[in-house]
């Protein structure tokens, strides 16, 4: 049930039932040769959306553009500073909240959102007890990144043993042609495994990593190892959901 193609009433109508959200964030950012920009919030979207036909939960409209400037060296990248991402998350729990919405389930795709997303948890409760005091709802926010979902690592190590890699992997372009195999990108890879390591700002990530892959090889993607670990991802994180909303 997503909520942009739900009218007021529907919505209205839900929550007489259920308190909880599922809410997909990812990112809009370089993923590499073969990687689409859209990676992050395609693979958050596709994975929340099924997260939440499996729960019976409400879905809420993605947050697509995320905390990325250690990507902006590289064209079509986008980014939030992290005080804008962080009140975006804010407004939108605070927004959802007033209607009756408690329990607030983020389905992450990026890495790099994961430090502001806790940090817009506990800006939301802290707002919410200034403004209400002891007669604040009780809302709660978790947070899931998919890659880490029960079964998925398993999954991962089967399919891409040694050349998953932390960026640009070949999990995540695999959940992509999956969903948009009318958009499966070919390139060259060279390095076949591209190097791994850290980095500092988004010069030092374009130097080190110039085709911007870290310990990857996404060559091995195929829309098929996607399907399965959408499958593998929403099994898990259907239980967590279920789990969170239903929690004392």
């Amino acid at each position: 049930m997503l909520l942009h193609l739900c009218t007021w009433a529907e919505v209205e109508a839900y929550l007489k039932n259920s308190k909880g959200i599922v809410m997909p964030i990812g990112s809009t950012e370089q993923h590499g040769p073969n990687g689409l920009i859209g990676t992050d919030a395609i693979c958050a979207e596709v994975i929340g959306r099924e997260v939440g036909a499996a729960a019976g939960a409400m879905v809420g409209p993605t947050i697509a553009v995320g905390m990325a400037v250690h990507h902006m060296e590289f064209p079509g990248s986008m980014t939030l500073k992290p005080s804008t991402l962080l009140a975006v998350i804010r407004d939108y729990v605070a927004s959802l909240a007033e209607h009756g919405f408690e329990r607030f389930f983020f389905v992450n795709g990026h890495g790099g959102n994961v430090p502001t997303i806790r940090a817009a948890f506990y800006e939301v409760y802290a707002e919410l007890r200034a403004l209400k005091g002891a007669n604040a709802p009780d809302v709660r926010c978790a947070l899931v990144n998919w890659w880490e979902a029960p079964g998925v690592g398993a999954l991962s190590r089967e399919l891409f043993p040694g050349v998953e890699g932390s960026h640009a992997t070949p999990s995540e372009v695999s959940v992509t042609q999956y969903a948009y195999p009318e958009a499966i990108k070919s390139a060259p890879m060279t390095p076949q495994v591209a190097p791994s390591g850290g980095f500092h700002d988004a010069r030092d990530f374009r130097r080190r990593y110039p085709d911007g892959r870290i310990g990857s090889d996404p060559s091995l993607a195929r829309p098929e190892h996607g399907r399965r670990m959408v499958e593998a991802a929403v099994a898990g994180i259907s239980d967590q959901y279920r789990r969170f909303v239903e929690e004392a």
